[in-house]
């Protein structure tokens, strides 16, 4: 349950902001229905509208639980029965539109899966990464172990991009091998490999730490080195007007 007070970063713009009471609504409302296995359910919701005024969407979240009464129209509740992102759908945060679009819709629709289906959000994390190495690092080969190999060489001989480090390709390596639980099935079919929706996560913010360290920092980079030769033609064109009273 989120605090009246506390920092918040919403999930449309990324907007950090402290939460007040104009801008969240929550709580639990009491279901009395008979008959469910679990007890009678309660509804939890919670709203939350951004402070941005570029945003100002609105958040919402949901969970179901049994309850029980107590004295003093008080209520005690059960375990979480569900929950659920309903605005926005999944936990995707906003990325930038220098990285390339086919990889930011891998990423969105790798969270928006997450937990209907973990193995196939793996999936296509596995290739949202594949697609990050061919764009950024140039290399594109038949098969992700082989273009994962030739990264590892590359890195190894110095001849990599900048922010591509040699744990950052075995992470990548590890995920290749979580994604082909979901690409490709058993020789025995009866043995059954599953992901759950929090290891699919941990690959989700592999890739949100891609993105950061390598198109947000080249993109930084090029940016300040382009300020400072700005600052420099600048200074190189005042040498060169008159001084004022010069004839």
């Amino acid at each position: 349950m989120l605090k009246i007070g506390e920092n918040w970063e919403c999930p449309y713009c990324g907007h950090a902001q402290v939460l007040n009471e104009k801008r969240v609504r929550q709580g639990w409302n009491r279901q009395r229905l008979e008959g469910w296995k679990h007890g009678q359910p309660a509804l939890f919701t919670s709203f939350v509208v951004c402070s941005n005024n570029d945003c100002q969407e609105l958040t919402l979240e949901a969970a179901v639980a049994p309850f029980e009464d107590t004295d003093h129209n008080n209520f005690r509740l059960g375990p979480l029965v569900g929950k659920w992102k309903l605005f926005p759908p999944s936990s995707a945060k906003p990325q930038p539109d220098y990285i390339p679009e086919p990889i930011r819709n891998d990423y969105f629709e790798a969270c928006a899966i997450r937990d209907l289906s973990p193995k196939a959000s793996a999936t296509i994390i596995r290739r949202c990464l594949q697609g990050m190495i061919r764009d950024f690092c140039g290399i594109s080969r038949s098969r992700l172990i082989d273009e994962i190999d030739e990264l590892r060489t590359r890195v190894q001989d110095g001849k990599a991009p900048s922010g591509v480090q040699p744990d950052t390709v075995d992470a990548i390596d590890h995920v290749r091998g979580i994604g082909n639980i979901g690409a490709h099935m058993e020789a025995d079919i009866n043995v059954i490999v599953d992901v759950d929706a929090d290891e699919a996560q941990t690959l989700i913010e592999l890739t949100e730490l891609l993105f950061d360290e390598w198109y947000i920092a080249r993109e930084a980079r090029t940016k300040r080195l382009e300020h400072l030769k700005s600052i420099s033609d600048a200074k190189k064109q005042q040498k060169k007007l008159p001084t004022p009273g010069t004839p």
